[in-house]
């Protein structure tokens, strides 16, 4: 008889809240918390929100940096 599988302990995700309160200069400002890390930080753009998911992503998962998306020296297949 197989013994059941329990779920892991891992995250399997990083959840985030974000609260838009303004659009302003064609981006977002507002706050974003971290729901794992129990952070929470203004950012005044979207570029900015990135940014900080990528480095919660990075504490979570242990990725190096470029790790996790592409990157300039990546060679396209494009036709």
């Amino acid at each position: 008889m197989a013994q059941s599988e329990k779920p892991s302990a891992q995250p399997i995700g990083t959840a985030f809240l974000v609260r838009v309160q303004f659009r302003q200069n064609a981006t977002w400002q507002g706050r974003i918390e971290w729901l794992e890390g129990n952070k929470s930080r203004p950012f005044r753009s979207l570029l900015e929100m990135a940014q900080l998911m990528q480095e919660a992503w990075r504490e979570t998962f242990g990725i190096e940096s470029g790790d996790e998306f592409a990157g300039w020296n990546e060679k396209d297949e494009v036709s």
